[in-house]
């Protein structure tokens, strides 16, 4: 049996894309070509792979339990048979997937997407949210660099530490306590809190800190991204509590004021992660390099995700 590694490609395409357009335009081939590749991979299967629902085109039970380790062997494939030789930046041509931390995107995306554009105008970037559940798409290849304060533990998955910032208390400018000379425990607690959570926790390592020293708080209410957080804090007279690092960008244009945290807590962590298969991968290697001083030169104190977060 004689097989066109090609059409492994157009495979991958389209179970990634979910349409014959989409595939098409992701290999850089026409609609037509793509078609008939799809007719070609129905016959070597015996199975339609995609088919289609009103509008949309769905995958089949066979393609849905063959999507990973397609995507896997065209990973394998494309090391086995791409040449070792000196990365060209001018005539690469490939388009990176970065799942980034919300403040993060705000304080290292453009400088990233700079430092790229100016070595290698024929890369793309792909900056996506995070997910609420821990997601697998690192490991399928889906994602190829992560950047928050989670450091994962599966052993395939590469992580870097780049940085650590301090929580700090944010609230709008006039708030009460931003009269007082100092804020205390006791005073950070009796006020009323919004938290940070892709999961909608209402409770993090602050309330733990403030447990040691027998005091709670009342969190009102929880937001996924940072940035909804401060948009909270800034109509009213919530606090929230965020990384130092990623408040700088949001102070001056929302109207916000920055006092320090009277809790004894370790600086939260911002980390790089990648599958292993991307080790030696010249391309890949030369995107978290640049990832990695973006994140870095961002701030003296380097910018994080806050520890409620990622919980």
């Amino acid at each position: 049996m004689q097989l066109d590694l090609n059409l492994l490609a157009a495979l991958d395409a389209l179970l990634e894309e979910g349409s014959v357009a989409g595939a098409a335009a992701r290999l850089h081939v026409t609609a037509p070509a793509m078609s008939r590749s799809l007719g070609r991979i129905r016959r070597t299967t015996g199975d339609q792979i995609l088919v289609r629902t009103g509008r949309t085109m769905t995958p089949t039970p066979y393609a849905i339990a063959v999507r990973e380790q397609v995507h896997e062997l065209l990973h394998q494939v494309q090391g086995v048979l791409a040449p070792s030789r000196e990365l060209d930046l001018a005539t690469l041509e490939r388009t990176f997937t970065l799942r980034w931390h919300d403040s993060l995107i705000a304080l290292g995306g453009p400088a990233l997407l700079a430092a790229v554009r100016g070595q290698a105008p024929g890369v793309r970037l792909r900056f996506v949210a995070e997910s609420s559940t821990d997601s697998p798409e690192l490991r399928r290849g889906e994602v190829d660099l992560e950047a928050n304060a989670n450091r994962p533990s599966a052993p395939d998955i590469r992580t870097e530490s780049v940085g650590e910032s301090r929580l700090v208390i944010v609230v709008r400018q006039g708030h009460p306590l931003t009269s007082v000379r100092t804020v205390t425990a006791q005073q950070y607690a009796a006020a009323e809190h919004i938290t940070v959570s892709r999961r909608g926790n209402l409770s993090n390592a602050l309330d733990d800190a403030l447990a040691r020293l027998g005091l709670t708080r009342r969190v009102v209410a929880t937001a996924p991204t940072e940035s909804a957080a401060l948009e909270f804090a800034r109509g009213s007279d919530l606090l929230v509590s965020v990384p130092e690092a990623t408040t700088r960008p949001a102070v001056a244009d929302l109207g916000l004021t920055v006092l320090p945290l009277p809790l004894e807590l370790p600086s939260a962590p911002v980390y790089l992660s990648w599958h292993q298969r991307y080790d030696t991968d010249h391309a890949h290697v030369w995107l978290r390099g640049l990832a990695r001083a973006a994140l870095s030169s961002c701030d003296a104190s380097q910018p994080t995700t806050s520890g409620s977060s990622t919980r």
